[in-house]
């Protein structure tokens, strides 16, 4: 007779704990370590903070008689083919199988954030282009695929999405973010969550919590900001992939949050996201985040006490590699120090996810279901929703002139370091500008256009010209790269041979922006964080001289977070920004340019006007506004949800089922709208409350709800949103609770955050007792195109 682990009948809770009564002490504590073969003696650069420094090259063979968690990064660690990758990890599994006496293999995890992070693989765009769409159906079909190609290859965890709110636009890691509204960060990343674990990968959300809002905008940071702030903006997020999206991972972030690390915050692992929320998944360590609780934080003096710290918290698996969670926590235990409860309570988590995943099923086989088929992970599906999902985050923000769409016989002169590079279009946890920029002797995997490319395919009549026009922007660069005569010559011929072109065409696309890179070594990323939102390098002068010729400048952004254009803003004859868009953002952009495609894309950060006066998101009371009182005008160039169209449309007759309604209730909005002009487009409408007066300060105005509404030329759609008084409630209990009070409130039917946006105002008065509210509120505007 079998064990009742080995019996797949039984639920998984009641397998997991069958399995860790019979374990020793080492065995359970392997089952919470990783490891990540090949990576401690790499020569290259580091691709996880203070990876040379903390991580070791371990002796896989001495570990495997008690077993193994988790393998890090099999695909993401170096350039491998991806059958020779599948079958490589497939005999290490067999091997770590093999090695103990359960037959239990590992979990093996892979970044994802803009596709599988594997040589050869699609390079989707980054997450602030997904926010960009306000699409979540889009984003959700694109992690379906992207799961699918990681389950077919072995593996089974995905670190994604992250669920971070932009708070101040200089973070490097903006451009890995959705954007900086909480709704829109929560919808659209509950979507993908459900997307990539239908496919059967479990999603990882990160980073838990307040990583986005580090002082200064600088990267690891530590996060000084309120309880309503954390409960209003910051967590939400999380609060929705978790009850809506069911996610089964978690990550904690870096930061300290007023004082205590992440990692070791038991208030926000357990109070809230176990006990209150109700999560039953794993929750996994950044790498080398329990370390830095000894070697940064510098709460604990041994990596004992750090593990001690975590564990306590309620925290189960230390990634990348096994330090902390090693012999040092095993001797605490055995000493009395640290209770073995608490490390029984993380090896059962870990083995109910293991059971869950089949790993402990008897018919469980190391061979993955690609093999021994070709492996293909970018295939023409994966690339037809990469192009789609940047067509639709393409955001045209401003056409003064009429410039665009671009004639189809005109000489267009495309000016800019970035037109005609392919890594313009890849941000920093792409495959390509993670890994493979140690690796410039391998082809990049995948075909990836550049825009000037693009353009000569999209407008096979136009006549094209290039001019370079100035130095990439390189790393921090906030002025010319180098110094000296030889390159104040070669910049000025530079300037002069883009000047030229553009004087002779009818119209120049000046293409400027980031390139990615980690840890300072590019303009954008991790690590790559800004002092200012002045374009980098010697961009900003080029674009002046190209404006100086007379000839239109139409500006194409391609960059990883926004930049201030207020030194621009009524010179440029039209303006795109594209958040990099992936391995299909040069044809997407070019189609927007062209007119093929019409733009659909919303911001999903402001634009500023300077390049100063950060931290501001549009999330701001009436004090954090324009006034008299600071001689600073925050007021961005763009504003949230800001993008224009190549048509028009009109909002129709809006009303509510119920003008009146309890602090329970709900109501249904309709709004019609009709595309007016000569094409086909798609309209963004989007919802948000405005509370008059409440008990605490509250935003101005907030998004709640939104919807695209794709429209034939002439045609007209009704849209319904259902909206519930929980969408009303905020921190404003003596305790920190949410409460949902009587009183008026405003929807404003807007195009944009802007009050200029705002199209109609359908005024609501709830009625009745306060309410107290938690977790089971509701979460959702659902918005319905008819």
């Amino acid at each position: 007779m079998p064990h009742p682990w080995q019996n797949p009948s039984l639920p998984a809770e009641e397998r997991a704990a069958d399995l860790l009564s019979r374990m020793t002490l080492e065995e359970k504590l392997a089952q919470l370590a990783g490891v990540w073969p090949g990576s401690g003696s790499s020569e290259g650069e580091d691709v996880a903070p203070l990876q040379h420094e903390v991580n070791e090259e371990i002796d896989l063979d001495a570990l495997l008689p008690h077993g193994l968690g988790q393998l890090t990064r099999p695909f993401g660690t170096a350039p491998v083919d991806p059958a020779e990758g599948a079958a490589a990890l497939a005999r290490t599994q067999a091997r770590i199988a093999a090695g103990n006496r359960f037959g239990i293999p590992a979990v093996a995890h892979e970044e994802c954030l803009t596709g599988f992070a594997a040589w050869g693989a699609t390079v989707f765009p980054t997450p602030l282009a997904w926010g960009a769409t306000f699409d979540p159906a889009l984003v959700g079909r694109a992690a379906e695929l992207i799961g699918a190609s990681m389950r077919a290859v072995g593996i089974h965890q995905g670190l994604s999405p992250v669920l971070d709110v932009v708070r101040d636009p200089r973070w490097g890691r903006t451009e890995e973010s959705i954007g900086e509204d909480p709704y829109l960060v929560g919808t659209v990343g509950t979507a993908y969550v459900r997307g990539l674990q239908s496919a059967g990968i479990v999603a990882t959300l990160k980073h838990f919590a307040g990583y986005s809002a580090s002082r200064g905008a600088r990267n690891h940071a530590p996060v000084s900001i309120g309880p309503r702030e954390l409960a209003d903006v910051i967590l939400p997020p999380f609060e929705m992939a978790v009850l809506e999206g069911g996610a089964r991972s978690v990550m904690p972030s870096y930061n300290d949050l007023d004082g205590v690390p992440s990692a070791a915050n038991r208030w926000l692992l357990t109070e809230l996201l176990r006990e209150r929320w109700g999560f039953t998944g794993t929750i996994v360590s950044d790498y080398f985040s329990l370390s830095f609780l000894e070697l940064h934080h510098r709460v604990a003096d041994t990596p004992a006490r750090a593990a001690a710290l975590a564990l306590e918290a309620g925290l189960d698996v230390e990634l990348p590699a096994v330090r902390c969670f090693a012999e040092p926590l095993r001797d605490a235990v055995r000493a009395g120090d640290i209770a073995e409860a608490l490390v029984d309570g993380a090896v059962l988590r870990v083995l109910r996810q293991k059971c869950e995943l089949g790993l402990l099923d008897p018919w469980w086989s190391a061979t993955p279901p690609a093999l021994p088929q070709v492996v293909d992970l970018d295939p023409p599906v994966m690339r037809e929703v990469a192009r789609q999902l940047a067509e639709e985050s393409v955001v045209l923000l401003a056409n003064d002139r009429a410039a665009l769409p671009l004639a189809p016989d005109a000489r267009i002169a495309v000016v800019g370091p970035l037109a005609d590079d392919p890594a313009a279009m890849l941000g920093c946890y792409t495959f390509p500008r993670h890994v493979g920029v140690e690796y410039p002797e391998l082809p990049m995997g995948i075909d990836v256009p550049t825009l000037l490319a693009a353009l000569r395919a999209e407008l096979p009549d136009a006549r094209l010209t290039h001019a370079e026009g100035c130095a990439p922007p390189g790393p921090g660069a906030t002025a010319p790269a180098s110094t000296g005569a030889s390159a104040a010559v070669a910049a000025e011929s530079r300037l002069a041979r883009a000047a030229r072109a553009a004087r002779d065409a009818d119209v120049c696309v000046a293409v400027l922006g980031d390139r990615s890179g980690l840890f300072g070594r590019g303009t954008s990323g991790e690590g790559c964080d800004a002092a200012d939102l002045e374009l980098p390098g010697e961009q900003s002068a080029l674009l002046d001289t190209l404006l100086a010729t007379g000839t239109p400048v139409v500006l194409v952004l391609l960059t990883g977070r926004p930049y201030a254009l207020g030194r621009w803003s009524g010179l440029l004859a039209g303006a795109v920004q594209a958040f990099f868009p992936g391995e299909e953002g040069g044809p997407a952009v070019a189609a927007v340019l062209s007119g093929r495609v019409n733009p659909s894309g919303r911001l999903p950060v402001s634009v500023p006007y300077a390049p100063g006066g950060q931290p501001w998101t549009y999330l701001q009371p009436p004090l954090g506004l324009r006034g008299e009182a600071s001689s600073v005008d925050p007021t961005p160039l763009h504003p949230f949800g800001h993008g224009l169209s190549y048509t028009t449309f009109s909002w129709e007759r809006p009303e509510a089922d119920a003008a009146t309604l309890a602090t329970d209730g709900e109501t249904t909005l309709r709004l019609t709208v009709r595309n007016t002009g000569e094409r086909p487009g798609t309209e963004v409408v989007q919802l948000y409350l405005h509370q008059p007066v409440a008990r605490t300060v509250r935003p101005v105005a907030r998004l709640i709800g939104y919807a695209r509404v794709p429209l034939a030329a002439g045609e007209s759609a009704e849209v319904h949103f259902t909206f519930h008084a929980d969408l009303a409630s905020y921190p404003g209990a003596p305790d920190g609770g949410r409460i949902v009070e009587p009183g008026p409130l405003e929807l404003r039917l807007a195009a944009s955050s802007a009050d200029a946006d705002v199209r109609h105002t359908v005024p609501l008065t709830l009625t009745g007792p306060e309410r107290a509210v938690d977790h089971r509120r509701r979460l959702v505007c659902a918005a319905e195109v008819k």
